[in-house]
C-alpha cells in the first residue's frame, strides 16, 4: 500500500484550531510560570516560617547580663515593668543616667517616681523622662539624641524579651557609634512554657514578628520610615 493511500485518523476542529493559534506553544510559558510561581510561594512560606521559628528561639533564650554594666541606662515605655527594672538597675550602679523614653504627656515625674517607689534625690539627679517618642522609632531617635548629647559609649536597653529584637534594630538604624547591651525584662518564662499553646502568648509573638519584618524591609528601603517624634509631627 502507497503512502498517500494510508488511512490517517481524523483530527477534531479543536485541535485544528488549537495548532494554528499556537496553542501549546503559548500554554508552555504559562505552565513554567505558575510552577516557579508555586515553588518562589512554598519558598517563601518556609522562609518566613523558618525566620519566625528563629525569632521564637531568640525571644525565649534572651537572659540579662548577670553583671550589667554601661554608661547609661534607656528604658522604652509600655510597661510600668520594665521602668521599675530600669529605676533598679540606676539603684545598683549599672549606669550613670536613665532616660525614660516615651512617655505619655500627661505623666509626670512625681507620678512615676511614686510608682516605682525610688527616691526624690535619685529622680532629682540621674533620671530623664522623655515625651517625644510616638513609636519604637521614635524611642531609637530620642534614645540616640539623649546619648549624643551627653557623650555616653555604652547604653543598657531596657525593655520586654519580645521587644528587644525590634528595639535593638531600630536603635542601631539610627545610631551605630554605640555599644546597646540588652536587659531583657521577662514577663512570663516562655523558654520552659509551652507559650506556642496560649493564644495570647502566639498572639504576640506572631505580631511582633511581622513588625520586626516590616522593620527590616523598612529599614532596607528607607520606604515608609517616619520621625516617630512628637516633635516633628508639630513642626510639620
Amino acid at each position: 500500500m502507497s503512502m498517500g493511500n494510508m488511512s490517517r485518523t481524523p483530527i477534531s476542529p479543536e485541535t485544528e484550531l488549537a495548532r494554528s493559534e499556537g496553542g501549546p506553544a503559548r500554554r508552555g510559558p504559562v505552565r513554567r510560570m505558575l510552577r516557579w510561581g508555586g515553588v518562589t510561594f512554598v519558598l517563601g512560606v518556609a522562609l518566613i516560617f523558618g525566620g519566625f521559628l528563629r525569632f521564637a528561639d531568640s525571644v525565649t533564650t534572651l537572659k540579662p547580663p548577670i553583671e550589667p554594666r554601661a554608661d547609661a541606662i534607656v528604658v522604652l515605655t509600655g510597661g510600668y515593668q520594665r521602668i521599675d527594672q530600669a529605676v533598679e538597675l540606676l539603684q545598683k550602679g549599672a549606669g550613670k543616667r536613665l532616660l525614660i523614653s516615651g512617655v505619655h504627656p500627661t505623666t509626670t515625674p512625681k507620678q512615676i517616681r511614686r510608682m516605682t517607689q525610688a527616691s526624690p534625690e535619685l529622680f532629682s539627679c540621674c533620671v530623664d523622662v522623655g515625651y517625644d517618642a510616638l513609636d519604637t522609632i521614635g524611642n531609637a531617635q530620642e534614645a540616640s539624641n539623649w546619648i549624643h548629647q551627653r557623650g555616653y559609649k555604652s547604653v543598657l536597653v531596657v525593655t520586654n524579651n519580645y521587644h528587644m529584637p525590634r528595639s535593638l534594630a531600630e536603635l542601631a538604624y539610627v545610631d551605630s557609634e554605640t555599644q546597646f547591651i540588652p536587659y531583657p525584662v521577662v514577663n512570663t518564662d516562655l523558654k520552659t512554657s509551652n507559650w506556642f499553646t496560649d493564644p495570647n502568648a502566639m498572639r504576640v509573638m506572631l505580631a511582633e514578628y511581622a513588625k520586626v519584618l516590616f522593620a527590616g524591609a523598612r529599614n532596607l528601603t528607607g520606604l515608609g520610615r517616619h520621625p516617630g517624634l512628637r516633635s516633628a509631627d508639630l513642626s510639620g
